[in-house]
């Protein structure tokens, strides 16, 4: 498993609750850019529109040897998922406060571009100060142990 990219803002602004793994429809520069290494899920998220799920916001920069059928930079993505998953989805997304980000995107073992979507609730600023502080308290300790 080759890693693209990953959303590690993800982590510190939301509670993630539950982890997928989606296929995405891509046309041919945008695999190519992704072989090179070039995306970026910092502000992205996935919608639920008509039962099928879109990616929004995502940035796959254009291949840098594409011609005039290169891509939209920031184009709307359908993301593949089972028909099941996706119901579930829509149910859970629809109560109060869970949205669907996306955590990585990768290759997997057949060189098929996948991303770990998760759904998600998002922290407040409480939480996400009591996140730091754990982080800065378990830091020290490890720190304190290694001198000892």
């Amino acid at each position: 498993m080759k890693v693209i990219c990953t959303n590690r803002k993800a982590y510190h602004e939301y509670h993630i609750e539950e982890k997928f793994e989606t296929g995405l429809v891509l046309t041919g520069t945008e695999v190519k850019s992704l072989r090179e290494g070039r995306a970026n899920l910092k502000e992205s998220y996935a919608k639920v529109k008509d039962g099928e799920i879109f990616l929004v916001n995502a940035h796959i920069t254009p291949y840098s040897c594409g011609n005039i059928y290169n891509h939209e930079p920031k184009r709307t993505r359908k993301l593949l998922m089972h028909k099941r998953e996706i119901m579930r989805l829509i149910g859970k997304v629809k109560e109060r406060g869970y949205t669907l980000i996306p955590l990585s995107l990768y290759f997997d073992k057949h060189n098929r571009a996948k991303m770990e979507l998760a759904l998600a609730k998002g922290k407040t600023l409480y939480d996400k100060r009591e996140g730091i502080k754990r982080k800065d308290e378990k830091r020290l300790m490890e720190r304190e142990e290694r001198i000892r």
